[in-house]
């Protein structure tokens, strides 16, 4: 215990100026570890939640009028576990014994990620997969496994449509909400129907796919659906002509637009929705402004390229994910049909590609918090909720670390090989890769510090594993054991009777067989009247 002290105490400065740990925190924890010495603490903590296991056995079988995905991409199981630990040490507790959202939903199955040609798949043959119901291929959006990369003359004939539009042509309210690009891959796959996961705008497309016919990404994001509820992200750069002044960095041509076709899409989309109660806002005063009651349609583009990371967000002029999803529910909920709506807690995969663990794990941590303040707005008895990830990272953490130990901390030993110390996070291959005078890097702290990795890339690459899917809501049994990924929209469609199978929804004299979720409540009020 003497190394780990010495070795953590440039970590312990971090931690103060993170106020992770006060001595009246230290103080609790060491009263909680008292309480975890009797076994009763164990015992009672296992029955209580027997009893609420128990509860489990009446399933919710009402028909789903709101269905909400949240995807955390590149949220791997040992991100998952990390973030909660991150998530109890923000709150100034052990870590360990916390619970994130998404740990209390009652069904938890693990989802099969690989993509049709890819043993470790990309996000946008996964986002196909998880919103279109097909598997496909790596780089590809919208499209079946019949298309090819690239080749633009594969896209007709082969295109999917995702539970987004299912839920659109049923009358539904539909949205997206994302800290990335809003043409990025996971949000592209419920609108676009594109062989290339990078033709963001025309001005990324090669002259002859053009030519032949076929359509960026954010152009798409207009025309496929026209009518999308409520669009909320980064990449406005993407929408304006080529070289057009960004509204917010007027000075950075980085940042500047791209269209080589001339086109103003924000435009467009505002004289479209002029007579809509349309807005279209670009800062987070202007959102948060906004009376939800007024508006049917909203377009939010950020940032020009993907939102920052939370870490690095500027509060007075970005919104987090939290305040999006907060406005995205409140719009939504109004269509008495219900709403789909589709979360992207798009950075954590970031952060794990740039080897900043601090950033994917703060980032997995906001997402978590915008899971609770939709549970806050919708009810599980006619809302099917559904966290998962498209797939894992190279990222793990160990190193016999004892408990409370700051999840971005020394390992409490030194390395027997190298007599170095070594943080608890590692990445198998990385940027985080560094060899000094032929030997290992020390370690440092820091929000942007790039965790070590055994195998030098440039980006840190994706896992193969399978990933977990949480579930709450009506019909969210049928998330369970293991399963193909591309199930995932299956199961969302036929709790909300969507979609290509409906016939459960009738029974045979016509009526619903999926019993609405207002004539239960209604029931229970009848026979609380009968009964005073």
């Amino acid at each position: 215990m003497s190394v780990f002290i010495a070795y953590n105490s440039s970590l312990h400065i971090t931690q103060k100026k993170d106020k992770l740990l006060s001595k009246y925190n230290l103080i609790c924890l060491l009263q909680y570890t008292e309480q975890e010495k009797d076994p009763k603490f164990w015992n009672a903590w296992a029955q209580r939640t027997l009893k609420n296991a128990l509860t489990l056995q009446e399933l919710n079988k009402n028909k789903a009028k709101n269905l909400i995905l949240f995807l955390g991409d590149g949220m791997g199981v040992p991100t998952v576990t990390a973030a909660r630990i991150l998530k109890g040490q923000l709150n100034g507790q052990n870590g360990e014994e916390t619970q994130l959202e998404m740990d209390k939903f009652p069904f938890v199955s693990l989802s099969k990620t690989y993509n049709t040609n890819a043993q470790v798949p990309d996000s946008a043959g996964t986002a196909t997969a998880y919103l279109c119901g097909v598997k496909a291929n790596e780089g590809t959006v919208g499209v079946s496994a019949a298309a090819v990369r690239s080749q633009c003359n594969t896209t007709q004939g082969n295109e999917v449509t995702s539970i987004l539009k299912w839920a659109k042509d049923a009358g539904k309210s539909v949205g997206i909400v994302t800290t990335t690009r809003v043409n990025h891959a996971t949000p592209s796959a419920a609108y676009a129907h594109c062989v290339d996961r990078d033709w963001y705008s025309d001005n990324e497309m090669p002259a002859e796919a053009l030519q032949a016919g076929c359509k960026d990404i954010a152009r798409q994001l207009f025309e496929n659906i026209p009518n999308i509820d409520v669009i909320m992200g980064g990449g406005r750069k993407y929408m304006f002509p080529k070289n057009a002044s960004d509204i917010e960095y007027p000075n950075i041509l980085k940042h500047s637009g791209t269209r080589k076709d001339g086109r103003n899409l924000v435009e467009e989309w505002v004289d479209r929705m002029r007579n809509k109660n349309g807005r279209y806002v670009w800062n987070k005063t202007q959102l948060l402004t906004l009376n939800p009651n007024n508006v049917d349609y909203l377009l939010g583009l950020f940032e020009p390229g993907d939102m920052t990371y939370d870490l690095e967000r500027n509060t007075e002029s970005d919104p987090s994910l939290t305040e999006m999803v907060d406005v995205a529910i409140k719009i939504l909920k109004k269509n008495p049909s219900g709403f789909y709506l589709l979360v992207e807690g798009g950075r954590i995969d970031h952060g794990h590609h740039e080897g900043k663990a601090k950033q994917a794990l703060h980032e997995a941590v906001e997402m978590d918090r915008a899971i609770g303040r939709a549970g806050l707005l919708t009810s599980d008895h006619e809302t099917l909720t559904i966290v998962t990830a498209d797939h894992s990272h190279v990222f793990s953490f160990g190193g016999y670390t004892p408990r409370g130990n700051t999840i971005f901390g020394l390992a409490p030993m030194l390395s027997d090989v190298d007599q170095k110390p070594f943080t608890s996070i590692l990445y198998g291959n990385g940027p985080g890769y560094k060899v000094i005078n032929g030997a290992r890097e020390n370690v440092s702290t820091g929000n942007n510090y790039q965790a070590q990795a055994a195998v030098p890339l440039n980006a840190e690459t994706h896992g193969g594993e399978d990933v977990a899917v949480f579930a709450k809501g009506p019909l969210a049994h049928l998330l369970h054991g293991v399963h193909e990924q591309n199930y995932i929209p299956h199961v969302m469609a036929y709790a909300a009777c969507i979609g290509q199978n409906r016939e459960h929804c009738m029974s045979s004299s016509g009526s619903a067989g999926l019993r609405p979720a207002f004539s239960i409540v209604a029931t229970i009020l009848s026979a609380a009247r009968l009964l005073c």
